[in-house]
């Protein structure tokens, strides 16, 4: 010991030196003061004394213990002769509980400074209200008001045996010595006067993170060298198959049942200890003595004393500085009780009939200050016969909780409200002056009952009831672990019989004064305080909470004032008035026979009463008299411990292993020193009751006698039913605990307590949790208040406030998840509370061996507030569940706590493709394959033979209806800008084919960038070009408010299309030209630029004709999502043969007129704008996207005005539409807008249907007449832009008539898409994926669906790669920009077996087909076609194949503040976009709930979370998120992120 400090027995500090040292010791615990201040102080006091210290400079002297030293065991005192005596020098660090802090300490020792990534969060996010504007927290404890519900828990017991002997780890103890706890305690608090809060600004923390490519190189996240891998199970568990439910249209062959994973269900741990002991028997308390004089009921001892003893003082209430404001006598308590029964049975009336009748329930709101008038409200309408249902104050219409007893009060039926005057003027009003109705409640009427409002009762006039029925008495209000709250009615008898009890344990006599720091109105406070009290004629002096706030030292002067014989509080009391106790020499508390520790249950307490003891032992406080004891709302007081002269033993404390406790069994602890929890007993059953322990889960068996199981009690004395409640009250009230045998112990029923413990030596009761607090995570349970005060023990006072912290669990995937929320010091610096935390979860990982999922630190002061002080748990829960906690800092570590991720999917060696075919012969099933109609049964053949080039047809078009109007383009008004007829279009292509020939010096063959705005001057070039066989390239103009990026792109499609020259507009010609361009590029690089606008009226000599059909036509060029440049060769004959297909399937004739609003530069918008209308002859209404930004309802009205048949828009069209004209429909259908002209809305699209997008536009513009049935989605990509299109022209549906359902959406099982199959499911269960048919296929259109790797066929409803053979396919690519070798046999594939001849285009998109029971027109079975996206951007996690869409609906559903989702992956992290459209404070909220639904859904951990600003996740101009720009940006560093997360 002597490197310790050395041996300090030879001559023991005074006893004013350790007290000096002692005070010392918990400044600088509370953050009082510096460690160096500390250190300062503390030599100078040692300073006389440092001789006796060998060998050790004073700086280094070390009161404390070696660590083995302090482990709490048996106390050392003179009972156990073989010991030294203990140094009385340990005494003083006690406050900090130090065996839990240096176990804690050690604990963290043991990991080396490990850097984890530090959040990334942005300067205005950083910048909170300034310090001085925050209000110092109340600091109280962490809610011990907060009831609890039982709910079955999850957790089957293991079949447990026992420890041969409990009697060596109990160990008795004499109090007087100074005795080690092993923790702080959760109801230990900063004191009345928290630090004042330093008026600097908190400090921003480290700048944001380094750029990521750099963080990958240097961080460890969570002890890894690289990011936790999310691709693989991250811990290796024994696993096994859960048995599947059959699905009702049962599982396809050849699929194995692990596809449909569940999360892992996690094996007992086979070294887990087992309890060993013999089966515990009923504990039976001492008989209720039969000779005491007991008055038949508690309203006859209130007559008894009102008339005999009316100067008797019965309560003093003080003010909140300190001094008595009001003694109540019991005569005017007696007087007041009866003139209030007799104006509530009397004078309250209603249409003439009394308000209220015998039993009805009255609503009690009483200030917590105001004990007096509380007092008269009970007792009057005990005496009334009504039922009292004591509530808080509501003091805001939004108060934590306020609403569940709105709920409460609303399910008793309550009408009315007693309360003071001055409280009633304090509530909130509503305008007309009434007391305003709160969220939940019932209407109320308030009476005041104040003297004046109430009527003296005639003198023949006398309350009825004055025996103790089986009626209910009141009714007390409980708050459960999930936040409902419930009433649990107490009878007359067991009211009477809990007053007996409590008065026989505690030996209560008349005269007696007891001080009360409790809330009277509930609990001990009420039993001790308002009931028995009355019955013995005691003088209770109340401690109203406010005075506490004030001066926590109150309860002690009080006691001395009034020289009081019974203290009744909780240990934070006690901890309060450690810290208050400087300078107060003069108390003395040697009046006390007995201080009730209310909350001795809590497994933390005996902390603050040892220290306690410690301080006041020499101010008169006998050992023996502190008295913890144990109490919950249903079974009332369970235990108490008594005084030796009340016959009680000697006390007990147990030091027990909470590696065992997580087991449910006592063990005491021998390896692991650090984790250990040291309870004290709270004595012994009370008079008149049983006691037995009981399993938690299940059948109530009895525990062993090493086991931890629910206390259960059977007595007169409990609760008797939650009101209203049967089916729960069973459980709780009427258990029948039954042995191991199956015999019921007694045939009385016994009453749930919601305490965890065992029953000692002695027959004493030991409680080391609640059923509240109770977080059962694998097969383990955890206590909610060990982790806060192992929490605490990590240098709690530099970043968080004592007390002020919350730990609850939430489900996440089938099993219990730790949430630890704190409120942090304005002053704590974002480096050091992210220090804090991860050193927290460390701590708490290395002690209680589990992981924290999810840590967040709040602004100090938002927490929601308990009534009396301490945290409201349950209202916590909601809020971060809700996303409205709104913390400050998060971390969120789901790689180490979720270990029942089903196992990642093993790749099966692939069957062959012959296995295949044999296979689905075998299962009877066909082939997927299908295609549209035969175009050679449909040809108008002398015009598909006679052109089939396009500029042939305007030719002829020009020549045969010159009038005939092609083209008309609308602005933002929804004026005609400008028109095109076939004559005009020929002209002007004319004219631009001469500007080429002469001024370009083109020849023929050589590629033309047509970069124009959309419009009538896009198609003259496009036929200007084909007149002199030159190959149009079609881009879209750079943006001028944005040049820096658009511009690239089409200078790389001029430079990868090798275009000759750029054909345009003036304004683009210059804009091209300009100076912002010039610091984009080298504008010196253009290839001949060539305007347009003003072009010569001069013809061609010749209009050049193509050799052969074959020959290039013109170039298609777009950029895919995956952000590859790709540009397609068309050839004539291709060309023509898309126009003739999509003429066939729309039915488009010269009379026609179509809406268009779509992007003419690629793909089908394209064919659309510039090709259809030229072939076809019909009238193409031309609506420019973007032109909707500054008119929304532009496409709608001119569809109206227009009276278009058909119409087409892309996807983004269609949202904006739904989002910006949502609340306007009355308003267009005032101005006209009719829809009811629309057969069908296509949506042009390249992906999979959006078919909530689709079923809601459809929904909000059935009001402006639009046809249920009119959308319909349409299918095309690079190889061939038109696959499907239009809906289907169905025949009546097989069985079922028309009315069945639209035929067009089936329910895919998500999880069996992961794993490349279709499982169909019914509309609504679990994990359904709606999936739209996207649209008909075009005749001539041949589609085969192929496995991804073998390339064989696959059967009906199996989803592979969706392959195209049609004569308008793309020629092949021109070239591709990124990924060339991938895309080699995208044009020229074959099957690997069945028909290989077919050359196939393959088209990079995952789908199936599915045949229905419709029919089309021609009498055919209907196939239908569904896509379910792209193969490029699919995500490979956990061997298993996601869809990103997938995940970002399940995560913009996860908040309404998400407007944008978009995910990715980075190394193997699934990284989480989200755009925040809400404030920049809130943005914390959604990293949990993120992290959550992502989990739930999709069995993935969510790497790295990013929240933006909206609009920063890249979307195109088809309305398809750019997941792969937004990649690059992440990886840039672009993002001007608001906040990024790792989480670990």
């Amino acid at each position: 010991m002597a490197d310790r400090g050395g041996p300090l027995e030879a001559a023991p500090l005074p006893a004013e030196l350790r007290e000096s040292l002692a005070e010392l010791e918990l400044e600088l615990s509370e953050g009082d003061i510096t460690q160096k201040g500390y250190e300062k102080k503390r030599a100078k006091l040692l300073a006389r004394y440092v001789p006796l210290v060998p060998g050790n400079c004073v700086s280094g002297v070390n009161l404390s213990l070696p660590a083995e030293n302090k482990i709490p065991g048996p106390s050392q005192t003179t009972a156990v002769p073989k010991q030294k005596s203990r140094p009385t020098t340990s005494r003083d660090e006690r406050f900090r509980s130090d065996v839990h802090t240096e176990a804690v300490q050690a604990a963290l020792a043991k990991y080396k400074e490990r850097k984890m990534p530090m959040p990334s969060k942005r300067r205005s996010v950083l910048a909170h209200s300034s310090v001085g504007a925050y209000t110092p927290p109340d600091t109280s404890s962490a809610s011990e008001d907060e009831g609890s519900l039982r709910r079955p828990g999850r957790l089957a017991s293991t079949p447990l045996q026992s420890h041969p002997s409990v009697e060596p780890w109990l160990d008795r103890v004499i109090q007087g010595s100074s005795t080690s706890s092993s923790a702080s305690s959760t109801s230990s608090h900063v004191g009345a006067r928290p630090a004042a809060a330093p008026s600097t600004a908190a400090t921003p923390g480290a700048a944001a993170a380094t750029a990521l490519a750099g963080l990958v190189a240097h961080t460890h996240i969570d002890l890894q060298s690289a990011p936790p891998d999310v691709t693989t199970g991250l811990v290796q568990h024994v696993h096994y198959e859960r048995p599947q439910v059959a699905s009702v249209r049962g599982t396809p062959r050849g699929y194995s049942t692990s596809v449909l994973e569940t999360a892992d269900v996690q094996q007992p741990d086979p070294n887990q200890p087992k309890p060993e002991g013999d089966q515990m028997v009923v504990l039976k308390g001492e008989p209720l003595s039969v000779g005491a004089p007991w008055p038949p009921s508690l309203l006859a001892a209130l007559q008894h004393w009102g008339t005999t003893q009316p100067k008797a003082p019965c309560l003093t209430a003080l003010d909140t500085a300190g001094k008595a404001i009001c003694t109540l006598t019991y005569g005017k308590l007696w007087s007041r009780s009866l003139k209030l029964a007799y104006t509530l049975l009397n004078k309250l009336t209603s249409k003439n009939e009394p308000l209220l009748k015998p039993g009805d329930r009255v609503a009690l709101v009483f200030p917590n200050s105001d004990p007096v008038m509380f007092l008269a409200a009970f007792y009057g309408c005990l005496l009334a016969e009504l039922v009292p249902v004591p509530v808080e104050v509501p003091l805001t219409r939004k108060d934590a909780g306020s609403q569940q007893v709105g709920f409460l009060l609303g399910s008793c039926g309550v009408t009315l409200a007693l309360t003071t005057d001055a409280c009633q003027k304090g509530l909130p009003k509503a305008q007309t002056g009434e007391v305003a109705a709160f969220k939940g409640w019932p209407p109320l009427a308030w009476l005041v009952i104040d003297g004046k409002h109430l009527v003296k009762p005639p003198k023949d006039w006398h309350p009825v009831a004055l025996d103790a029925g089986t009626g209910t008495a009141y009714i007390e209000y409980k708050t459960s672990k999930e936040g409902s709250t419930v009433g649990i009615t107490v009878s007359h008898a067991s009211l009477l019989a809990q007053c007996r009890a409590l008065t026989q344990a505690c030996a209560y006599s008349e005269g007696e004064t007891l001080t009360n720091v409790l809330d009277f109105k509930r609990d001990a406070g009420l039993w001790h305080g308002v009931l028995t009290s009355v019955m013995n004629r005691m003088h209770v002096v109340s401690i109203p909470y406010a005075l506490m706030k004030v001066n926590p030292l109150s309860w002690i002067q009080k006691v001395c004032s009034y020289k009081a014989q019974v203290a009744l509080v909780k240990s934070r009391d006690m901890h309060w008035s450690l810290l208050a106790q400087r300078g107060q020499r003069d108390v003395s508390l040697s009046s006390l026979r007995m201080l009730i520790v209310a909350d001795g249950a809590n497994p933390w307490s005996i902390s603050s009463c040892d220290a306690f003891l410690n301080v006041f032992q020499s101010r008169g406080l006998r050992p023996e008299v502190i008295c913890p004891c144990a109490s919950s709302s249903e079974a009332l007081t369970v235990a108490i411990r008594r005084p030796p002269d009340l016959g009680g033993p000697p006390p007990r404390k147990a030091v027990l292993s909470m590696s065992g406790l997580s087991y449910g069994v006592i063990r005491v602890d021998t390896e692991e020193k650090l984790s250990v929890l040291t309870v004290q007993d709270v004595g012994q059953v009370m008079p008149g009751a049983s006691v037995c322990v009981v399993k938690v889960e299940g059948t109530p068996y009895l525990c062993k006698t090493d086991e931890v199981g629910e206390i259960c009690v059977d007595s007169s004395a409990t609760g008797t039913a939650y009101y209203g409640l049967l089916g729960i009250t069973k459980n709780a009230f009427e258990t029948v605990p039954i042995t191991a045998g199956g015999v019921p112990v007694s045939d009385r029923p016994f009453t749930r307590t919601g305490l965890l413990g065992f029953i000692g030596p002695d027959s004493l009761v030991f409680v080391v949790g609640k059923l509240d607090g109770l977080m059962v995570v694998g097969v383990r349970r955890h206590n909610a208040d060990d982790v806060v005060a192992t929490a605490l023990a990590v240098e709690p006072m530099k970043f968080v406030y004592r007390g002020r912290i919350a730990v609850f669990s939430v489900t996440v995937l089938h099993d219990d998840r730790i949430v630890l929320v704190a409120e942090q010091r304005p002053d704590a610096s974002e480096e050091d509370s992210f220090q804090w935390m991860s050193r927290v979860l460390q701590a708490i990982d290395s002690i209680h061996q589990v992981g924290v999922y999810c840590l967040a630190l709040v602004p100090a002061n938002t927490l929601p507030k308990a009534p009396l002080g301490g945290i409201h748990i349950s209202e916590t829960k909601q809020r971060f569940l809700e996303g409205t906690l709104h913390p400050c800092n998060v971390l969120m570590c789901p790689h180490t706590c979720v270990t029942n991720l089903p196992k990642p999917r093993q790749k099966q060696p692939e069957v062959g493709p012959a296995s295949m075919i044999v296979g689905n012969l075998v299962a009877g099933k066909r082939i997927a394959q299908a295609s549209g109609r035969e175009l050679s049964h449909l040809e108008d053949s002398d015009q598909a033979r006679k052109f089939l080039f396009l500029a042939d047809v305007l030719q002829w078009r020009a020549h045969t209806t010159p009038d005939h109007p092609l083209f008309l383009l609308l602005n933002a008004k929804g004026t005609v800008t400008s028109t095109a007829t076939c004559v005009q279009l020929h002209k002007r292509a004319e004219r631009v084919a001469a500007a080429l020939m002469e001024k370009g010096r083109l020849r023929v063959g050589d590629h033309v960038a047509l970069v124009y705005p959309p419009g009538v001057d896009l198609i003259a070039a496009f036929y200007g070009c084909l007149y002199c066989g030159c190959v149009p390239v079609t881009v879209r103009p750079p943006h001028p408010q944005n040049l820096g990026t658009t511009l690239p792109t089409v200078r790389m499609i001029v430079e990868v299309s090798k275009s000759a020259c750029v054909l345009t507009t003036q304004a683009i010609t210059r804009l091209l030209r300009s100076k912002e361009a010039a610091a984009a590029m080298d504008i010196r690089t253009w290839p001949t630029i060539l305007d347009t606008d003003d072009m010569p009226k001069k013809k061609v000599a010749s209009i050049f004709r193509p050799p052969s059909p074959d020959v290039l036509a013109y170039l298609d060029f777009s950029v895919s999502t995956t952000g590859i440049l790709a540009g397609v060769k068309m050839s004539h004959a291709a060309t023509s043969a898309l126009c003739r297909s999509i003429k066939l399937q729309c039915e488009l004739y010269p009379s026609r007129q179509i809406a268009i609003c779509l992007d003419p530069y690629c793909g089908l918008g394209f064919a659309l704008w510039c090709l259809c209308s030229v072939y076809s002859g019909h009238q193409s209404v031309l609506v420019p996207p973007l032109e909707l930004e500054s008119n929304v309802s532009l496409w709608l009205s001119a569809v109206s005005q227009y009276k278009a048949r058909v119409t087409f828009c892309s996807y983004s069209v269609m949202e904006m539409c739904t989002k910006g004209l949502g609340a306007q429909t009355a308003v267009l259908r005032m101005k006209g807008v009719n829809l009811s002209c629309v057969r069908t809305c296509m949506v042009v699209a390249e992906e999979r249907p959006r078919v909530a997008l689709t079923q809601s536009f459809s929904k909000l513009f059935k009001d402006l007449g639009l046809p249920a049935r009119a959308v319909s989605t349409t299918f095309g990509c690079r190889v061939n832009v038109a696959i499907c299109l239009q809906p289907n022209r169905l025949g009546k549906l097989a069985e079922q008539g028309t009315a069945g359902p639209d035929p067009t959406t089936v329910y895919v099982d998500m999880r069996a898409l992961r794993h490349d199959r279709v499982r169909l499911v019914e509309r609504g269960s679990p994990h359904s994926l709606p999936l739209m048919e996207s649209g008909k296929i075009l005749p001539g259109v041949k589609v085969i669906i192929a496995h991804t790797e073998t390339k064989g066929p696959l059967g009906d409803s199996h989803l592979g790669e969706i392959w195209v053979s049609s004569p308008h396919n793309a020629t092949g690519y021109y070239t591709i920009y990124g990924e060339e070798a991938l895309h080699a046999d995208h044009f020229s594939a074959r099957l690997s077996f069945g028909d290989s001849q077919t050359i196939w285009a393959r088209t990079g998109y995952l789908g199936f087909l599915r045949r229905t029971e419709l029919t089309d027109a021609s009498g055919e079975p209907h196939d239908a076609l569904y896509v379910v996206g792209s193969l490029d951007e699919t995500l490979e996690l956990r061997g298993m194949r996601y869809h990103p869409i997938d995940i970002e609906t399940s995560v913009i559903r996860a908040h309404r503040s998400i407007a944008e989702c978009a995910v990715f992956t980075w190394t193997n992290l699934l990284v989480v976009v989200v755009e925040l459209d809400g404030l920049e404070q809130d943005a914390l909220d959604l990293v949990a709930l993120v992290t959550n639904v992502v989990l739930e859904e999709h069995y993935l951990v969510v790497g790295v979370v990013v929240l933006v600003d909206p609009g920063v996740i890249p979307i195109n101009s088809r309305g398809e998120k750019q997941r792969m720009h937004l990649r690059d940006g992440f990886l840039a560093d672009q993002l001007d992120p608001i906040y990024v997360a790792y989480n670990m």
